[in-house]
């Protein structure tokens, strides 16, 4: 399958800034991003992001001030702290043998970053690629690993897969298949997430925030903290 795999890939490709690099930095950046967020909203914000703090350097220099503000509409902005922590030790120590050892780095950030950058022949697992390998029981080498996120985002997909576009659909088993929709994630709009976002979003504009339950949450994850008069602010180094 792999033989067919490929070949689709070779002219199937999304056009993507982060496979144009090998840059372990800035596939951290790529990953860390794409963690939580959709490709299409990534990927403006991961070129803005390099071109501000184009190398682990420039990044541990900022303050998480900087940072968090940059990180602004990307949600899950505890993701944010995490990627400055961890490029603050690379910079200090350099980049571990064992990348999940950086804060916020995963088995699969470690393994797609190793695979992109590093050269290691691991194949980084996310819901894409483990439900291709499911639907067609086949194993695939770290060589196939963009090919299988493609396949996994545009044609496998979860509910109702295009197996008549599929480039594996006639050795698949599961051709033909419909499936039951995965859970869906809450819904932002009046959630608890979304009262941190605003509450986030209220210190780094400068303004008051009444949301202590907000606040208090923020505060444990490292975004915010009680500066000199007593306000709360975003963490200024």
């Amino acid at each position: 399958m792999e033989g067919l795999l490929l070949r689709w890939y070779e002219h199937s490709a999304r056009e993507l800034p982060w496979r144009l690099t090998s840059d372990p930095y800035a596939i951290l950046v790529s990953e860390v991003m794409l963690q939580q967020t959709q490709v299409d909203r990534v990927v403006p914000r991961y070129l803005r992001w390099l071109e501000r703090w184009p190398n682990v350097e420039a990044l541990a220099d900022a303050t998480p001030a900087l940072v968090i503000v940059e990180w602004q509409g990307l949600g899950y902005n505890r993701r944010a702290i995490q990627l400055h922590r961890a490029v603050r030790l690379i910079a200090e120590h350099g980049w571990p043998e064992d990348l999940t050892e950086l804060p916020g780095v995963g088995p699969y950030t470690a393994a797609a970053i190793g695979n992109f950058a590093l050269g290691r022949p691991v194949l980084p697992v996310d819901t894409n690629v483990r439900r291709v390998q499911e639907r067609t029981g086949a194993s695939f080498s770290p060589s196939c690993a963009q090919a299988l996120f493609d396949l996994g985002a545009t044609v496998c997909l979860a509910r109702i897969p295009r197996c008549g576009e599929c480039p594996l659909s006639a050795a698949c088993p599961s051709r033909g298949l419909r499936y039951e929709p995965a859970r869906r994630q809450s819904r932002f709009e009046g959630s608890f997430r979304q009262r941190r976002a605003l509450a986030l979003r209220a210190v780094a504009a400068g303004r008051e925030c009444d949301d202590g339950e907000a606040l208090a949450a923020l505060q444990r994850d490292g975004l915010v903290t009680v500066g000199g008069d007593g306000r709360i602010v975003l963490p200024p180094a």
